[in-house]
């Protein structure tokens, strides 16, 4: 069964501050070199986080491609700019890829429906 948005964040959140805080100071340079990628620079924040999902999806990494996902979104992708993301993973990728679009369909389904239920 697959954890709720909610649920997905909360134990990134708490399995990240443990790694964090476990003394060894590599984690912490990786952590701060891979948060730095994604803000914005030259290239939007938005259009890092969509080739952060389209990368993740051709590697076949379900927790990556969630992260991507959530953080798209709260940079303000649209569905459309989400599908034509999915669309050159898949293209790029293969078949082996559609697993993965499975799963990242349900993931976008979820944290719309989720941000829509808020504003109502």
């Amino acid at each position: 069964m697959l954890k709720t948005s909610s649920e997905t964040r909360k134990y990134r959140v708490e399995m990240n501050d443990k790694i964090l805080n476990s003394g060894f100071r590599d984690f912490k340079k990786f952590f701060a070199l891979d948060n730095k990628a994604y803000i914005n620079g030259v290239l939007p924040a938005k259009t890092k986080e969509l080739m952060g999902l389209s990368t993740s999806m051709v590697l076949r990494c379900n927790d990556c491609i969630f992260y991507h996902i959530d953080r798209s979104i709260q940079e303000g992708a649209t569905k459309e700019e989400l599908l034509e993301t999915f669309n050159v993973a898949l293209i790029v990728g293969g078949s082996i890829v559609i697993p993965h679009l499975r799963h990242a369909f349900d993931v976008m389904e979820e944290i719309f429906n989720e941000s829509n239920s808020d504003k109502i």
